[in-house]
């Protein structure tokens, strides 16, 4: 029977922090932080798929969203405003001039009460905490929870739930950094198909335009499944502006339903990653980052495309762009969404 293991992790300027390990019968398992609601690790046969950190410090830095729960609004919005019943509400601005990932101290930067159940399947971790009115610059208290499953079949299932007492806007993910091969290992061998016809172009501050364009005959085409570094050198402008891939992609058929939206592959470890949600997009992240940027396990400096994200969502600066899926939730509604990570 799966089963649920707490430590100590440190104290964060908000209090103690706990770990919790969540471990199925074969051994594999999630660590979750009630600091940030972060996947702090997921180990594979002893090796771990994530890149993170070994200790607090560096989720209490500078860092890049590693494992974290983001919102209140994941990914960006243009200007770090939006207009909503009549009213202009202006965000806390933490990039450049626009929000991202919810503004300077959004959901990864607080703490989070943790409930704990297992079953013969399962062990499940229900963080929670109430967002109040005018956090960040967002309306409305919203009440927020977000369970993480672990499966005897190694399937980390991710739903969050929220309340709120004034319309507002919610668009909450998961920052997990997939390094599916183990070691460190660059990601950019390994094999990735994405269900998806079509993305959406950003502008020189990573904002959407508004457009959503065919993948056909493009670097982003992944509708069959191809190396994730085959096109990353490519001369494409979008490409050059992220320095590799870091665009959102419109998955086919959205209707709100549990649906497969990509399969990573490593071809070295024979492991593989389905993945499935009931968003309407997924933001993909190759780690562009400058060699050495930042430390993970054991003090070592991550290297570029050493992992990938795959962040389900409602497209970015939705609230500002018409045709994109609106991610307005109204008093009396519940936002309710379900994103499913399987190991194979």
């Amino acid at each position: 029977m799966p089963s649920i293991s707490v430590t100590p992790w440190g104290n964060s300027p908000a209090g103690p922090v706990e770990r919790f390990t969540l471990t199925n019968d074969s051994g594999n398992s999630i660590s979750v932080l009630s600091y940030g609601a972060i996947i702090q690790s997921i180990r594979m046969d002893g090796q771990e798929m994530i890149l993170g950190y070994d200790d607090l410090s560096g989720y209490l830095g500078e860092y890049p969203y590693y494992g974290a729960l983001v919102g209140r609004y994941g990914n960006r919005i243009a200007g770090a405003r939006f207009a909503l019943d009549g009213t202009t509400y202006v965000l806390d601005a933490n990039e450049n001039a626009n929000q991202l990932h919810g503004g300077s101290v959004g959901f990864n930067r607080h703490p989070w009460q943790v409930e704990q159940t297992t079953t013969e399947d399962s062990a499940t971790v229900m963080l929670s905490r109430i967002s109040p009115d005018g956090e960040m610059g967002f309306p409305g208290n919203l009440r927020v929870s977000c369970s993480y499953a672990w499966t005897n079949d190694n399937t980390l299932r991710i739903h969050y739930t929220a309340t709120t007492d004034k319309d507002t806007i919610v668009n909450l993910t998961n920052h997990a950094y997939f390094s599916i091969g183990g070691g460190g290992r660059s990601v950019l061998d390994q094999m990735l198909r994405l269900d998806a016809d079509r993305y959406t172009p950003v502008d020189a501050q990573q904002i959407p335009t508004g457009q959503l364009t065919e993948v056909a005959g493009t670097p982003f085409d992944f509708r069959v499944a191809k190396a994730v570094g085959k096109d990353i050198a490519s001369d494409h402008p979008q490409i050059a502006r992220a320095g590799g891939y870091d665009h959102n992609w419109a998955i086919n058929g959205y209707d709100g339903s549990l649906r497969e939206f990509a399969l990573l592959s490593d071809p070295v470890s024979g492991r593989s990653l389905r993945c499935f949600t009931t968003e309407p997009g997924v933001q993909v992240f190759t780690t562009n980052f400058t060699p050495g940027e930042f430390t993970v396990r054991d003090g070592a400096p991550v290297q570029p495309h050493t992992g990938i994200c795959l962040e389900t969502q409602h497209f970015p600066d939705s609230p500002n762009q018409a045709n994109f899926q609106t991610p307005l939730l109204k008093v009396g509604d519940t936002y309710n969404t379900t994103t499913v990570y399987r190991f194979e």
